[in-house]
């Protein structure tokens, strides 16, 4: 009987096996009903997951590899399951008739093997979905980034013996040395696009810093940061040492490239936070100075100077600036551009420089007058600043009027490598009484910026950053700004006739008392002044310039007998104005923008020739004073853009007061109620001289009427705005809708921000000089209706340059037809999930003017084109940010 158990309990799980089998078979459409359910679970959780991940990619962030392996996995499973379905249908449809009897019992206990198989894999994926904390994380900074740059002449031999030295593991340090203007930086630009190459990967990361003057270890080590990527809460309240062990702390597990611009004296890398090099650091670090003691200063292993350029690359290098057309436009002057390209003694930024002054001269008498005056400076640069500033200055005398050269000259009052904004130089020149000959404002304004393209035209100004609010920016050359301030102090001659002042934290009194002749003190960054023992006396002062000053010694501004300008816009260390300002009766230009100033002394109301106030983005606690504006019986322009959201002033009274003024004809407000709109407008005066408008917050207002001397229009969380209208001067009010054609010639910038029932844009058309456009949080369909734009100039957007769509979750189209787009610079999409066609065709490729198209990566990917070839140029200037 001994063999009979055995046999029983194999009889018993052969039993078992096949009842759960049965049981498989059994339960299989009950199953694959569960099944399907779970899979549309795990679906809409696939959904909500991708949605999240878009959302964060639109952030600039990337998705983490667990996500994106959980998803792909998803996308699988979910072809899988429709498979198995398929063939479980298939296997149904074969039952015996009546009742659910397979007929291939072996094929059917597998299928439904599966299907519990794949339930239980469902429902994993799904719990899996359900429980991602983070689904996406910030992209890495790339190892390098590339530096704009022209094509260098005249440095390829010194370009490959920097690269040498960097595969050389006996040299870390490199120093580049040479005087200002002779391409030093144009070298270490090279070196750093070089890295972009794929095949060079030798490096972790390249940094790119510039030092400048005077040096400030705290921006260094900031931007040194910024690369590296350190979070706010291991860098922010951390003293200069521990910020310091932080950047050494990371640096030492990478292997990087240190390039540093610009230094002007020895910098002690070990406080920045650079770990030594040796020791198997095979890291590398490659500077640039003017002196070749900073070499020694820094320990430079291996110091390379950079000479002016041969004859036969400056002229090349003179011809390609000063163009075909003129050299071709008479026989001569191919010859007498050799004699000026000799006189420039190969300095690249001078032959520049000089090139373009010379570029509009088209007859040989011309350029023999030119050369004359050229040549009566000292002919030969040995490196000194003089000499080198002798021959920029010829650029300088050869602008066409004593206003221009006055404009330029005041540029230098900013610290090098400033990024100027062009609206504020504008207005301090028009403070300054600079461009006094125009009567209106506005023309004054309009000859500032032909001013400014001049001086960017003869390379003495270059164009700057342009900020996310299209606000254009302006620098100057360190030559040339070092050049500017020697010039604006009489060559030398009286060393405090301009006073600069950049990030000095403490300024002695002895110092201040060598200020009694100076004309313009422009103070920046921190700098602050001792108390002084009696009052100071600046009988020459004319412009007093204090960005991030502290407080001001008592008495500072009592003897200022001839002060035109006050400008301490962006100086968040100011609290309150010196009452004694209101004793400054010769004061034209009053700025107090982005300060922390509580309040206005009542004492402002003497200041009878003021012609500018500007008070944008101004701290105040309390209102304006009563009567002081309308007790400026010389202003012209009044700036206050924005206020803080907890001050309510009282609108009507501030029109009031503006339309008392009779000299008032350029005024930027902001206004947050449909009285203070129709008073606006109701006045002949105020809507002539309104130049931007900002529209805030208000309520119950469905349609609002515009100037046609709006050149700014905002309109900001107006929820229930529907449309816009015109006024005429004629006190005709014409619907947006049928615009006379010409109606907006100076509107040149428009933002559109949380206005959902402004569906209507169609009044852009007839605004031929726009500029700026930014549309965002909107419910828009399209920016241009097709059936209403019929007939209208084809002119539509041909001077738009900047051009944002920002989460307009419905928008389908910027307009219906193409559009040559000829002045496009700049395009931001974001949150337009719908835009699936872009309004261009070849023409964009061919115009060069585009620079960047930004915009989720997906988004891009799901564009629709006509044309091929017009989506592969664009790739190339396609970025996420």
């Amino acid at each position: 009987m001994d063999f009979v158990s055995p046999v029983l309990d194999v009889a018993s799980r052969i039993c078992k096996c096949v009842c759960n089998g049965a049981d498989y078979v059994r339960r299989l459409p009950q199953n694959l009903n569960s099944l399907r359910t779970e899979t549309e679970k795990l679906n809409n959780v696939y959904k909500d997951v991708k949605e999240r991940v878009e959302r964060e990619e639109n952030l600039e962030k990337k998705r983490t590899h667990v996500v994106g392996g959980w998803m792909e996995r998803v996308e699988a499973m979910e072809k899988e399951v429709k498979l198995l379905l398929d063939r479980c249908d298939e296997e149904i449809q074969k039952k015996c008739r009546g009742i659910y009897c397979p007929k291939n019992c072996h094929a059917s206990y597998k299928l439904a093997k599966m299907v519990r198989e794949k339930m239980d894999a469902v429902a994993k994926l799904q719990s899996e979905g359900s429980n991602f904390q983070e689904v996406a994380a910030p992209l890495p900074s790339p190892h390098v980034i590339e530096r704009p740059l022209e094509k260098p002449v005249g440095l390829d031999s010194l370009f490959q013996e920097v690269w040498r030295l960097l595969q050389d593991e006996r040299v870390g340090t490199i120093g580049i040395y040479g005087m200002g203007g002779v391409g030093k930086t144009t070298l270490l630009k090279e070196i750093n696009n070089k890295f972009l190459e794929p095949s060079i990967n030798d490096f972790d990361i390249v940094i790119w810093v510039v030092v400048s003057r005077p040096t400030n270890l705290e921006r260094v080590q900031e931007t040194i940061r910024s690369r590296l990527q350190i979070p706010d809460d291991r860098w922010k309240g951390s003293e200069d040492d521990d910020k310091a062990a932080e950047i050494c702390r990371i640096l030492k597990t990478k292997k990087f490239v240190l390039l540093l611009d610009d230094i002007w004296e020895p910098l002690d890398l070990l406080r920045v936070g650079i770990p030594p090099l040796g020791d198997g650091n095979e890291s590398k670090i490659v500077f640039t100075t003017r002196s070749a003691d900073v070499c020694g200063g820094m320990a430079a292993q291996k110091s390379i100077k950079v000479e002016c350029l041969e004859e036969k690359e400056a002229l090349s290098l003179f011809q390609a600036k000063v163009g075909e057309d003129t050299l071709n436009s008479h026989p001569d002057i191919p010859k007498l551009a050799e004699m000026v390209a000799k006189e420039c003694k190969g300095l690249p930024l001078a032959l520049i420089v000089i090139a373009r002054a010379m570029a509009s001269a088209k007859t040989p008498e011309e350029w023999e007058r030119n050369l004359h005056k050229l040549s009566i400076y000292p002919k030969s640069l040995p490196g000194t600043e003089n000499d080198l500033f002798s021959v920029l200055a010829f650029s300088y005398d050869s602008l066409p009027n004593e206003a221009t050269r006055s404009c330029f000259l005041y540029c230098s009052l900013f610290p090098e490598d400033y990024q100027i904004p062009s609206e504020r130089l504008i207005q301090l020149w028009i403070g300054e009484g600079f461009l006094d000959e125009y009567d209106d404002i506005q023309e004054a304004r309009n000859q500032g910026g032909e001013i400014i393209e001049m001086l960017k035209c003869v390379c003495l100004l270059e164009a700057g950053t342009t900020s996310f609010l299209q606000e254009e920016f302006l620098k100057m050359h360190d030559v040339i700004h070092d050049m500017a301030l020697w010039l604006a102090c009489e060559k030398g001659k009286k060393k405090n006739k301009f006073v600069v002042k950049d990030g000095i934290r403490l300024i002695r009194a002895q110092e201040v008392d060598k200020w009694k002749d100076a004309q313009r003190i422009a103070l920046w960054n921190k700098t602050s002044i001792e108390e002084l023992r009696e009052p100071p006396c600046f009988p020459n002062m004319e412009t007093l310039i204090g960005c991030m000053t502290s407080t001001f010694p008592s008495g500072f501004f009592t003897n200022m007998s001839i002060i035109r300008v006050l400008d301490f816009s962006n100086n968040k260390l100011l609290t309150e104005v010196p009452v004694e300002i209101g004793n400054l009766l010769t004061l034209q230009y009053l700025n107090l923008s982005s300060t922390m100033i509580q309040c206005l002394p009542i004492e402002l109301k003497n200041l009878k020739k003021l012609r500018c106030l500007i008070l944008d983005e101004i701290c105040l606690c309390n209102p304006l004073p009563s009567q002081m504006v309308s007790s400026l019986s010389s202003l012209q322009l009044f700036s206050v853009k924005s206020l803080p959201s907890h001050l309510q002033i009282d609108e009507m009274i501030l029109l009031e007061e503006l339309d008392q003024l009779e000299h008032i004809n350029d005024v930027s407000i902001i206004l947050t109620n449909i009285l203070s709109i129709q008073r606006l407008f109701g006045s002949y005066k105020l809507r002539r001289s309104t130049r931007s408008l900002k529209i805030e917050g208000c309520r119950g207002v469905n349609q609002v009427q515009l100037s046609l001397c709006l050149e700014v229009l905002i309109l900001n969380d107006c929820a229930e705005l529907e449309d816009v209208k015109i006024i005429h001067f004629e006190n005709e009010v014409v619907p947006s809708k049928f615009p006379n054609p010409q109606c907006f010639n100076h509107l040149l910038s428009v933002r559109i921000h949380r206005c959902n029932k402004l569906l209507n844009l169609n009044w852009l058309i007839h605004a031929p000089k726009l500029q700026s456009l930014h549309i965002a949080h909107s419910e828009i369909e399209k920016v241009i209706e097709d059936e209403r734009s019929e007939g209208s100039d084809l002119s539509l957007f041909s001077r738009l340059i900047y051009l944002t769509l920002r989460n307009l979750p419905k928008l389908e189209s910027i307009y219906g037809h193409v559009l040559p787009f000829p002045s496009l610079r700049r395009i931001m999409v974001r949150g337009c999930p719908r835009l699936k066609r872009l309004p261009f065709d070849s023409s964009i490729c061919m115009s060069k003017k585009l620079e960047k198209i930004i915009g989720p990566r997906n988004w891009w990917d799901g564009l629709e084109w006509e044309d091929q070839t017009v989506m592969h140029n664009l790739t190339l200037i396609f970025s996420t940010h």
